[in-house]
């Protein structure tokens, strides 16, 4: 049977990012968007149990919020190898561990195809600006170089609040306090109202999944600071009516008037399947003019849509031009571009017209 670490040598040669721990099941890892075995042997319940519990040995870390919850995140650094972001859970009465391998350092964006347009947002000193998109496609990573981008050109004070800590910054011009929810704060509620009083200029809000989370942040946002969060929605559109939504009906206009007025930017991704075998990023931006802001306080957001698109020398891409590029360019397959468009009918006809000229 292989060690934790061993485990985690062999993926990471494989070129894995998330590693499966689960009992009935062999070692399993995602390469890509495909699952492969690391062997034919199945995890018996007692092997998943020895590697969690190795897991927490080294992050030392005590057991006790599995055992009394069922659930509990940490991040794990291995010297010389990788950083971790670890999901433990239990499953059928036996542990269970889902590991997302985050590389040390902050990435280079332009390896990791991040167009200098979404990097530019660090040029922001305050307002809201929102990286969206479903799990496993990239948020963090796009959200850490645009702070890298920060902490190389200004001299700021930066705040993260994170569940967990994914990506270790060095202080160059800028100043990090990294929190990590759980361990260093009890609640993003709770550090976010406490960030406030720690003289910031950057404050970055690892997900903003409630009520009161949104309501603090656009608070944040209106008296100076520059927020940065996560949604896990797709399109610009589906992000405002999100965030409008998590508030009660009589709150809601309210919240359309402040929402327009601190909103700077949304920022839609999708790592996508290229003809290479590779990942490649696919990105919307939205930028806040007063077009949009009109139909945001006017309850017309399915109106953006074709604001962005018609807004390019703005800086502003909807999700399907972009894939339409990409299937131009022959980076990936039309089919593929289809599976993952907003509006693959119209996406469709636009690519067909053009095989016909």
């Amino acid at each position: 049977m292989f060690s934790f670490l061993e485990i985690l040598k062999q993926t990471m040669d494989l070129g894995a990012s998330d590693i499966f721990i689960v009992a009935g099941k062999p070692l399993s890892y995602k390469k890509g968007k495909m699952i492969y075995q690391l062997n034919e042997e199945k995890v018996m319940p007692d092997y998943s149990r020895h590697l969690v519990e190795e897991a927490y040995n080294l992050a030392q870390r005590e057991l006790t919020r599995l055992a009394a919850d069922g659930d509990d995140d940490f991040a794990l650094s291995v010297p010389n190898l990788a950083r971790l972001r670890i999901s433990c859970y239990k499953q059928r009465g036996s542990l269970a561990a889902v590991l997302r391998i985050v590389a040390y350092g902050i990435p280079n964006y332009q390896s990791i195809g991040i167009p200098e347009q979404v990097l530019a947002l660090a040029n922001q000193k305050k307002g809201l600006i929102l990286v969206t998109g479903s799990a496993g496609n990239g948020k963090s990573t796009t959200l850490a170089c645009i702070l890298q981008r920060i902490n190389e050109t200004r001299s700021n004070h930066i705040i993260t609040l994170e569940d967990p800590i994914e990506f270790l910054y060095r202080n160059e011009k800028s100043i990090f306090s990294q929190r990590e929810i759980g361990l260093d704060t009890a609640n993003f509620v709770t550090a976010l109202r406490s960030s406030l009083r720690q003289s910031p200029d950057v404050i970055l809000v690892g997900e903003m999944g409630d009520y009161e989370t949104i309501q603090i942040s656009m608070a944040a946002a209106e008296t100076g600071h520059l927020i940065l969060s996560t949604l896990h929605t797709v399109g610009a559109v589906n992000t405002i009516d999100r965030i409008i939504d998590i508030f009660p009906p009589n709150q809601q206009q309210q919240v359309r008037i402040q929402l327009s007025m601190v909103l700077k930017t949304v920022v839609s991704q999708q790592l996508i399947p290229a003809i290479d075998d590779t990942l490649i990023p696919v990105f919307e931006i939205m930028h806040m003019n007063n077009a949009v802001r009109n139909m945001i306080r006017d309850s017309k957001v399915h109106q953006i849509e074709s604001v962005i698109g018609m807004s390019g020398e703005e800086g502003m891409v909807s999700m399907d031009n972009s894939l339409y590029e990409l299937v131009l360019n022959g980076k990936i397959l039309a089919e593929t571009a289809l599976q993952y468009a907003l509006h693959p009918e119209l996406l469709d006809k636009r690519i067909r017209m053009n095989l016909k000229r």
